[in-house]
């Protein structure tokens, strides 16, 4: 089958050959009004050269890249990048006794733009961000089943609220079946893992190594996990000997899932669940806390809403570090792309001027080595965070 080739202009062809993995729609010279979403195309420079080739998608970002090189983007080509990214995990030692959940492939950072594949105690669950990459799914679950062996259960697909609704996607398993909730392990705590009725693909892998922070802090010490969802930092605190914690989110729904993992890791004598508004519930703390834990879904998706995201930090922040017991600590988070760390480490700052209490940082925390960022691709870089101690 023939590829279309669209011509890059040529002040903004440096970009891609610098190997950024996105190509914006305002860099295409090519009509593209006859390509079909999801079609493999190519980028070519006035002169015909091949420059790359990716996934049409009719948007702002009108390319994602799979390669840089002129070769087929088949079974073989899925094969080798799965077989990377599946390396690199086992490399991290991220599969033993005490570990099994952790993200297979992280999109652009797998140099796989567009793909989602979290592993879950043997099952795979994909999560496609690109109509491209959904087409392709055959290669992809042939590839993981492939790479995996006998260390897959399962292949459950994923898609139907990360693409348009128009395409009536149904999530269903494409290899083997297995019943969820299902069990699997990060860093030694049990959790029930539902990627058919939990949000994203089941759980939050990218805190793994932060809930592991917060149990190396917590002995001895009281707790309060706020947007707790599934209680991964409460659970983490309490194994690492924490007095107790408390799991705060306005979601019953969330509250129902920690309810469900305390029981299941035997810890309900050391913990306690708290429906409420968090920024409501913070401005004044019915008792003394030596750890919060703020960690928001993202407040602002798109550059428009950056500034009201920075505002609603700033406000989260500071009545945490009132309330906080003297010498304790707050492990706060940001997962909004549009915020990049220095601007966060500021609304962070401006948070602790405004309150009025003397703030030390003293962690700098990220996504986990999991969830890779691309050198050519900053935008990668999403999470971030600090731990800081409020005198």
């Amino acid at each position: 089958m023939s590829i279309k080739s669209l011509v890059i202009r040529k002040n903004k062809q440096n970009s891609v050959e610098r190997f950024h993995p996105w190509i914006f729609s305002g860099a295409i010279e090519t009509d593209t009004s006859d390509i079909v979403e999801g079609e493999l195309v190519d980028i070519v420079g006035h002169k015909g050269q091949f420059i790359a080739r990716g996934h049409f998608q009719p948007s702002t970002i009108a390319v994602r890249v799979l390669t840089f090189t002129d070769r087929p983007i088949d079974q073989d080509f899925y094969n080798e990048m799965v077989r990377n990214a599946v390396q690199m995990r086992l490399n991290l030692n991220l599969l033993n006794e005490k570990n099994n959940i952790f993200r297979l492939i992280h999109g652009e950072g797998d140099s796989l733009p567009g793909l989602i594949v979290d592993f879950y105690n043997g099952v795979a669950v994909i999560q496609c961000h690109s109509i491209g990459m959904y087409r392709d799914l055959n290669f992809i679950s042939s590839g993981l089943q492939r790479v995996l062996g006998d260390k897959l259960i399962a292949i459950y697909s994923k898609s139907n609220d990360t693409l348009p609704a128009r395409l009536e996607i149904v999530n269903e398993y494409v290899y083997g079946t297995c019943e969820t909730p299902h069990v699997a392990l990060e860093n030694g705590v049990k959790y029930n893992i539902d990627w058919v009725n939990g949000q994203k693909t089941g759980f939050f892998i990218d805190q793994r190594e932060n809930r592991n922070l917060i149990a190396k802090y917590a002995l001895g010490k009281k707790v309060l996990n706020t947007f707790c969802y599934s209680g991964g930092f409460s659970l983490s605190a309490i194994s690492g000997g924490a007095t107790f914690a408390h799991s705060l989110d306005s979601s019953k729904k969330a509250i129902e899932l920690t309810d469900e993992n305390v029981i299941l890791n035997e810890m309900g004598s050391n913990h306690k669940s708290i429906v409420a508004d968090t920024m409501e519930y913070i401005k004044e703390l019915p008792e003394e806390y030596d750890i919060i834990v703020l960690d928001p879904p993202a407040f602002a998706k798109h550059r428009d809403k950056r500034h009201k995201a920075i505002q609603g930090y700033k406000r989260l922040n500071a009545h945490a570090i009132r309330q906080i017991k003297p010498g304790g600590l707050i492990f706060t988070f940001s997962c909004s792309q549009v915020v990049d760390k220095f601007l966060f480490n500021n609304t962070i700052i401006a948070a602790a001027i405004e309150s009025g209490r003397k703030v030390r940082i003293i962690e700098q925390l990220h996504q986990p080595a999991d969830h890779p960022i691309n050198a050519f691709h900053p935008e990668g870089e999403y999470l971030k965070g600090l731990v800081i101690q409020v005198d």
